[in-house]
């Protein structure tokens, strides 16, 4: 049995904790928001996730000291948005060496660091955390399919391979099945660009668009993310893995996807913001595109739907007319010779 600290009580965060608890471990899941944890204590329920119960055994707390401390593994699951600003108040009481999973999506836009960059980082300003290791938690698994106990596959990332087995141990069970891999960043990255294909699939679907357009937005998405990470020094069979053309297909075509539903009402007429209030979730994909804009421009790399879908979300462009500049982009092959084009 291991003891498990989940920061952050959303879909995901709250999925895990409850299979983690469900598969013996000891699990205690924290919030900055008291509403939610009274809410989740009395109910045992989470209103985004309405057939699915939580165990009597799992704890929810406010108290960020109880959750981080005497933990095997501490796990964050907060938007990307505030994983800094929770590693700084979670430092205090984090020991070293400890093992840190992160099961977010994201690239912080100022300094371009994936999730567990940026956790390092702010845990590190101590200088009395030098040896913590820090797991990427990434792939195909909606937080909705696994509060079913529906199977799913995931991997776990780290350059430790010790450490990403440790997690590989704890988080497997009969409706999980964890790979590991040593290329972080790959799977990091993947996972932050991602959602901004799956906001383009899903516009498509709002314009009317069928499967043959779909599956190319998949298919030459994820043909852009594998430039940008090669260049990178990213390994390219993480691309083809699943933390990379396996967690596109599933956000870029599935009805649990945020991005995939937010794509869709800007494709029928909404606004970003308006589809953003729709959702009533965090859509990842709308926050990864800063950086998503810097890392293109910085490495010379060309990804001309990530930059459609800039165009559509924060420029006010038209997505009938970015997909005619798209499909009127001059001609050139698929094969190796276009990787760096």
């Amino acid at each position: 049995m291991a003891k498990i600290g989940m920061l952050g009580a959303g879909t995901w965060g709250s999925a895990l904790a409850r299979m983690l608890c469900n598969s013996g471990h000891e699990v205690t899941v924290w919030s900055a928001i008291e509403r939610e944890i009274t809410e989740f204590s009395a109910t045992r329920r989470h209103p985004n996730l309405p057939d699915m119960v939580f165990p009597e055994e799992l704890k929810f707390t406010t108290d960020l000291k109880e959750t981080c401390t005497d933990k095997d593994i501490i796990t964050f699951a907060v938007p990307s948005v505030f994983v800094r600003s929770t590693a700084a108040a979670a430092a205090a009481f984090i020991p070293d060496g400890q093992i840190i999973v992160d099961v977010g999506k994201g690239v912080e836009p100022d300094t371009l660091k994936t999730l567990t960059g940026v956790i390092e980082e702010e845990i590190k300003k101590t200088g009395a955390h030098d040896n913590i290791r820090l797991v990427a938690l990434s792939g195909p698994t909606h937080a909705e399919e696994v509060a079913r106990d529906l199977p799913t596959t995931i991997v776990s990332a780290c350059e430790d391979l010790k450490a990403a087995e440790f997690v590989q141990d704890v988080f497997t069970n009969s409706c999980m099945r964890v790979y590991t891999n040593d290329d972080v960043l790959g799977v990091e990255l993947c996972g932050a660009l991602k959602n901004i294909i799956a906001l383009a699939s899903g516009m498509s679907a709002g314009l009317g668009y069928g499967d043959n357009t779909k599956a190319a937005l998949i298919t030459r998405g994820m043909a852009e993310i594998m430039r940008l990470g090669l260049a990178m020094g990213c390994k390219r069979e993480t691309f083809a893995g699943l933390a990379g053309i396996g967690d596109l297909i599933v956000t870029a075509t599935s009805v649990h996807s945020r991005n995939n539903r937010a794509g869709y009402l800007i494709g029928q007429g909404m606004t970003p913001e308006e589809a953003k209030k729709e959702v009533g979730m965090v859509v990842e994909g709308i926050n990864a595109l800063p950086a998503a804009m810097e890392l293109s421009e910085k490495y010379g790399i060309e990804m001309p739907l990530c930059h459609g879908v800039q165009a559509i979300i924060n420029e006010g462009a038209s997505p009938r007319e970015v997909v005619r500049q798209l499909m009127e982009r001059p001609r050139k092959p698929e094969a190796e010779a276009s990787l760096n084009v």
